[in-house]
C-alpha cells in the first residue's frame, strides 16, 4: 500500500459519523449538479484520466510477470531489456497522468471554491441589517470558508476517491482473477481483517476530531473578541488577562493532548493494517509458491498477485466508509445552500427605475413598522440556537406622517427607543415599511433602484465606523475615483484638514481597526468629510454629535453647517444646538409623532417637547454660549 492510499484511509476515518444520520432537504443533490455545470467538460476529462490510470496501474504487475516468466526464466535479455523499458515508459506516462490529474482536479475545485464564495459574499451583502444584529461573524466567516472547501471536494477529492477506489478495485480483481481464481478468493476471505480494525479506531478517530474541532472553534472565537480593539481594552480594564490566559491554555492544553491520541490512535491503525497487509503477502508466497512447486502456478505470477495485494486492499477499506465520505461533502454543500436560501428581506421590485437626478425631499404617509421574526431574517445554525422565533417583533412605529421639503432640516427627538432612528432606516429602505409608504423625491422608494435610493442619500451615526485601511482609503470609499485635490476639499470643509496634514503618512496614514488610533471627534469630522466628498441630496445624521467633549462637538457643529447647507436632512439629536434651528422638529414616543413645531413654537406649546428642553436640553444652552 502506498503512502497516498493510507493517507486518504486516515482523512476518511477522521471525518464526523454523525453526518451519515443527517437527512438532506429535497432536491439538494440537483442543486449540487448545477454548480458542476459549468465544468462538465473538465469533470469529463478528469474522470477519463482516472480510469486510465486504474488501467494503467493494473497493467504494470502484469510486465512484472512477463519480465519474470518470459523473460528472466527464459533468458532473452532483450525481451527482459525491453519490457522494462516498458516500465519505465508507463511509470513516466502514469506520472504526467498524475499531474495532469491534479491541474484538471485544481481547476475544477479552485473554479467551485471561486463560484460558491462570490455568489455567497454578494449574497449575505444583500441581507438586511437584521440578519447581521443577529449573525455570529464567526459562523459566517466559517460557511464562506470551511463548508465552502468543503463542498468543492464533492468534485474534487471525493469523486475521484468514489471513481479511482471502484476503477482500481475492479480492474485489480479482474486481473488478479485471470492469474490465480484460488488466491484471489483467498485474498478477499482477509478483506474483514482490514475492515474492522479500520472502522473501531475509525469510530474513536471521529470523536477526538470532533472534539478538537469544537475546541479550535472555540479558541478562533476567543481570539476574534479578544484581540480586537475594544475587546483588548475590556479584558485590560477589568483586569482579566491572566484569567483570560488561564482558559486559553486549558482549550490549548486539550487540543495537544487530542493530537497525541490521535497521532498514537493513527499510527496503531497503520501498524495493524501494514502489518496485516505483510501477513497477506506472506500468505500469497507461501500458497502461491506451493502452487509454483507444483507446477500450476508461475513465479512471474506471484510477484504479479503480491503487487495486486498492495492496490486492492486501501482502496477496498476506503470504500467501506463510503457513505461517511459522501455525506460529508454533501452536508457541506448543504450549509451553503442554507445562506443563499435566504431571501433577502429588502430587493429592488422587477422594473424598479432609478430615482430623478434632481429628487431631494422626503415624505412618510402614515408609515406603520414593524421588526421581522427571527426565522424571516437569520438561520438558526448562525446564531448557535436551537431554533429561530417565528413571532414579529411587534410594532414599532404607528402612522407617522410628515414632509421634509428640499433643502429643509427635520430634527427628530423623544426618549430612547422611541422609534428615532426607525425612520432614518426607512429613508434608506434599510428595511421596508409595513404599512404606509415612504417617498423620496415624489417617488416610492419601494419602486426604484436601490443603488440610485443609496447615491442620494448619505448617513452619519453616531459611531463613525473606519476599515482598518488607509484614510484616503476610507473616504474614497464614498466616492471610488476622487482626486486628492476632491479629498482635501472634503477633509478642509470637515474642519479636520490640519489634524490630516499634520501626520507623517497623511492620507496614507492607516487609522486602526474600527479607527481606533482617532478620538471620538476625529472620526466624526472624517466621516462627515466621506459626507461631503459623497455629496448626496439628503442626509441622515444619527446623534452625529453624541459623546463628544464640548470641543469636538464645536468642531463637529461646524463642519455640520457645511455638510447640511443645501440639503435636506433628517437629524436625531440630543444636542440643543443641532436642532435649535431646525426647519421642523418632530418629538416621537413610542413610534408617535406627538409633537411638531419650531423650537419655540414647541416651548410656547409647553408640551412634551418643552419637558425634554427642561430635562435634557437646557443645561447644555450655557456651554454651547461658552463654546460660541
Amino acid at each position: 500500500m502506498d503512502d497516498s492510499t493510507r493517507g486518504g484511509r486516515t482523512r476518511s476515518f477522521t471525518k464526523d459519523r454523525s453526518v451519515t444520520a443527517h437527512k438532506l432537504a429535497p432536491g439538494t443533490v440537483r442543486r449540487i449538479l448545477t454548480f458542476a455545470r459549468p465544468y462538465k467538460k473538465q469533470l469529463a476529462v478528469f474522470l477519463g484520466l482516472i480510469l486510465v490510470d486504474a488501467l494503467l496501474g493494473a497493467a504494470q504487475p502484469l510486465l512484472f510477470k512477463l519480465i519474470i516468466d518470459e523473460g528472466v526464466l527464459k533468458g532473452d535479455q532483450g525481451l527482459v531489456i525491453g519490457l522494462a523499458v516498458a516500465v519505465a515508459g508507463l511509470a513516466v506516462v502514469t506520472a504526467a497522468i498524475g499531474l495532469t490529474q491534479r491541474y484538471v482536479s485544481a481547476r475544477i475545485g479552485q473554479g467551485l471554491v471561486h463560484d460558491l464564495r462570490s455568489q455567497v459574499f454578494a449574497h449575505v451583502q444583500r441581507m438586511p441589517i437584521a440578519f447581521f444584529s443577529r449573525t455570529q461573524t464567526g459562523a459566517l466567516v466559517s460557511r464562506l470558508n470551511g463548508d465552502v472547501q468543503g463542498a468543492q471536494q464533492a468534485f474534487t477529492s471525493t469523486l475521484s476517491t468514489v471513481v479511482g477506489n471502484i476503477a482500481t478495485t475492479a480492474t485489480v480483481l479482474a486481473a488478479m482473477f485471470v492469474l490465480s481464481w484460488q488466491i484471489t478468493v483467498a485474498a478477499l476471505v482477509l478483506v474483514p481483517l482490514f475492515v474492522l480494525p479500520a472502522k473501531l479506531v475509525g469510530r474513536k478517530l471521529a470523536d477526538l476530531t470532533r472534539e478538537r474541532y469544537e475546541l479550535t472553534a472555540d479558541m478562533g472565537q476567543t481570539m476574534t473578541e479578544r484581540f480586537n480593539v475594544a475587546g483588548a481594552l475590556l479584558v485590560k480594564v477589568f483586569g482579566r488577562p491572566e484569567t483570560e490566559s488561564a482558559e486559553f491554555d486549558e482549550r490549548a492544553a486539550r487540543v495537544r493532548d487530542i493530537g497525541v491520541t490521535t497521532a498514537v490512535y493513527s499510527r496503531v491503525l497503520m501498524t495493524s493494517l501494514g502489518l496485516l497487509a505483510a501477513l497477506a503477502t506472506a500468505f500469497v508466497y507461501g500458497l502461491g509458491g506451493a502452487l509454483a512447486i507444483a507446477g500450476t502456478l508461475g513465479v512471474g505470477t506471484i510477484v504479479a498477485l503480491t503487487a495486486y495485494l498492495g492496490r486492492l486492499y486501501g482502496p477496498i477499506t476506503s470504500l467501506s466508509n463510503l457513505q461517511v465520505d459522501i455525506m460529508t461533502t454533501l452536508v457541506s454543500f448543504e450549509r451553503v445552500l442554507e445562506v443563499l436560501d435566504l431571501e433577502p428581506m429588502v430587493a429592488d421590485a422587477p422594473g424598479a427605475r432609478p430615482l430623478p437626478s434632481d429628487a431631494a425631499s422626503v415624505e412618510f404617509d402614515h408609515v406603520d413598522f414593524g421588526y421581522p421574526a427571527a426565522s424571516e431574517v437569520s438561520l438558526a445554525s448562525l446564531e448557535s440556537v436551537a431554533g429561530l422565533a417565528s413571532t414579529p417583533g411587534g410594532q414599532v412605529l404607528h402612522h407617522v406622517t410628515f414632509t421634509a421639503r428640499p433643502g429643509e432640516m427635520i430634527a427628530l427627538v423623544g426618549p430612547s427607543g422611541a422609534g428615532k432612528s426607525t425612520v432614518t432606516h426607512l429613508v434608506s429602505r434599510l428595511y421596508d415599511a409595513t404599512g404606509g409608504t415612504v417617498r423620496v423625491g415624489g417617488q416610492d422608494v419601494r419602486d426604484v433602484t436601490q443603488q440610485s435610493l443609496r447615491d442620494a442619500i448619505g448617513v452619519v451615526t453616531q459611531d463613525a465606523h473606519l476599515f482598518h485601511t488607509t484614510l484616503r482609503a476610507n473616504l474614497g470609499y464614498a466616492r471610488p475615483g476622487a482626486t486628492d485635490d476632491e479629498i482635501w476639499a472634503a477633509l478642509d470643509a470637515a474642519q479636520i484638514a490640519p489634524l490630516v496634514r499634520s501626520l507623517p503618512d497623511g492620507l496614507d496614514t492607516v487609522v486602526g481597526e474600527r479607527g481606533y488610533r482617532l478620538s471620538g471627534g476625529e472620526k466624526q469630522r472624517l466621516a462627515l468629510a466621506r459626507l461631503l466628498l459623497k455629496a448626496p441630496r439628503i442626509v441622515v445624521l444619527d446623534e452625529a454629535t453624541a459623546h463628544l467633549d464640548s470641543e469636538s462637538e464645536a468642531a463637529v457643529q461646524r463642519a455640520l453647517e457645511t455638510a447640511l447647507a443645501g440639503r435636506t436632512s433628517l437629524v436625531i439629536a440630543h444636542r440643543l444646538s443641532t436642532v435649535r434651528d431646525a426647519d421642523q422638529i418632530l418629538v416621537v414616543d413610542d413610534g408617535r409623532i406627538v409633537e411638531r413645531g419650531t423650537h419655540d413654537e414647541l416651548l410656547a406649546a409647553g408640551g412634551a417637547y418643552a419637558d425634554l428642553y427642561r430635562t435634557q436640553f437646557r443645561s447644555q444652552e450655557a456651554p454651547a454660549v461658552a463654546v460660541a
